[in-house]
């Protein structure tokens, strides 16, 4: 997968790399071009000429859905498909409509360099939904006088997994290598979430469970009860804002405690609680249970919606 934004290196990359015998070998390929960029592909520069690759061009994210993919890769025989997405369309939508057999193995994110922030800064939301599940982010055109710190940011405000590389007009390509300290101690006990932290704790131990396995955390949480609920049991969390208003929700952890049926839905509290990892059906596979050790009545922090800024 090739997501990003006109002018971002897509094409060219795509083209590189099927050039590269040691990528394309013969493997039947599908290979699908959702926006008509400056570059256009030359497969006569591929191995055999290309003969083993069938492209498509998709003009609207309305043509996308399983069958027509389905058919697409029957008829090319594919082994592989490779995706060069549209920059305006949404991630999901893709994901909602790929045949079930379709696997992403790799996902890669093109931007310019010099307009990356003012990318952010007007498209947002488009932004974070390549960013969120991209392995790496090529920002091309780089200059020596790029906020390297203020990209950093951003990107890391999205994803703490994907890889940054800059590379330049000469070829040269430089990895980010800026360290990513975290805003509390996790080696402290208890690990003690500030209000403005929460995102950033919530989005590293869905990251890192293992990471605290067994350690005592006390943050600021929005409880959450009702009837359906085990006496014992209540969620603690909160409402967390990725990019945009349309994307809030409520993102909190599942809490056992013998005294949870005191406890009223939507109050505040400071919870503190060991964390302990095992199944869940509140996840429906392994994740946190905090075993709780206090509750205390607490008024709800000064900006309610946590975020990663």
């Amino acid at each position: 997968m090739f997501t990003g934004f006109l002018e971002g290196g897509k094409t060219r990359f795509m083209q590189e790399t099927l050039e590269d015998e040691r990528f394309n070998s013969g493997e039947k390929t599908l290979l699908l071009q959702c926006e008509e960029g400056i570059e256009e592909l030359d497969p006569s520069r591929f191995p055999g000429g290309g003969k083993n690759i069938l492209i498509k061009e998709i003009d609207s994210p309305e043509q996308i859905n399983a069958d027509y993919l389905n058919e697409l890769a029957k008829k090319a025989k594919a082994e592989r498909v490779l995706i060069e997405y549209n920059g305006m369309w949404n991630l999901n939508d893709l994901a909602q409509a790929m045949p079930d057999n379709w696997i992403v193995y790799q996902e890669f994110m093109f931007a310019d360099a010099r307009c990356f922030l003012s990318y952010n800064a007007n498209m947002r939301s488009l932004m974070v939904d390549k960013l969120m599940t991209a392995e790496l982010i090529v920002l091309n055109r780089a200059t020596p006088d790029l906020d390297k710190m203020e990209i950093h940011k951003v990107i890391r405000g999205v994803s703490r997994r994907v890889n940054i590389a800059y590379e330049y007009p000469d070829g040269r390509v430089e990895y980010d290598e800026i360290e990513d300290p975290l805003p509390f101690d996790v080696n402290a006990d208890p690990i003690v979430i500030e209000d403005s932290d929460y995102a950033l704790w919530y989005r590293d131990m869905s990251e890192e469970m293992e990471k605290y396995s067994g350690k005592t955390v006390r943050f600021k949480a929005l409880i959450a009860k009702n009837a359906r609920m085990p006496d014992n049991m209540f969620v603690a969390g909160r409402h967390v804002m990725t990019c945009c208003v349309q994307d809030i929700q409520y993102s909190g952890l599942v809490c056992k405690w013998l005294e949870a049926n005191k406890l009223k839905n939507r109050t505040w509290g400071t919870v503190t609680a060991k964390i302990e990892l095992r199944f869940s059906k509140f996840y429906g596979r392994k994740g946190p249970v905090l075993n709780i050790i206090s509750v205390e009545p607490a008024e709800k922090p000064e900006q309610e919606v946590a975020t990663f800024y």
